[in-house]
């Protein structure tokens, strides 16, 4: 089992930076891929990256690729979401998650554990 709390949300300005941070109890996170997902008002929960047990892999969505760097650091029991040149449109509640498994997945049904969420607002 994985308890997941993201922190390190907020108010930025367009082309800006914040650090995402979800930290996880419990006694399998060295033994969970890890994603991040973010959701608009109305709009569908969406994939933004996903990392491997070791971190060797990441995957990533075209819109983030080259702005959003994901890490893991399995003695901290922490994964991190990295964000520079931020754009209005990246404005959502990010969510990070967890699931048993070796291999990366884009489809959040594929993730049993999931954190509350952080908001990240992009102004113009």
């Amino acid at each position: 089992q994985v308890q997941l709390v993201e922190a390190g949300g907020g108010l930025v300005q367009a082309g800006g930076s914040l650090r995402l941070s979800c930290s996880a109890s419990g006694r399998t996170f060295s033994s969970s891929a890890m994603g991040w997902f973010r959701q608009a008002p109305g709009k569908e929960r969406e994939f933004v990256a996903a990392i491997s047990r070791g971190g060797s892999l990441t995957d990533y969505t075209d819109s983030v690729k080259g702005r959003f760097t994901m890490s893991r650091d399995n003695a901290k029991n922490t994964v991190y979401l990295q964000m520079n040149s931020l754009k209005p449109e990246d404005t959502a509640v990010y969510y990070c998650a967890a699931r048993s498994s070796f291999s990366l997945s884009r489809w959040y049904l594929d993730y049993a554990y999931w954190g509350q969420g952080t908001q990240v607002t992009v102004s113009s």
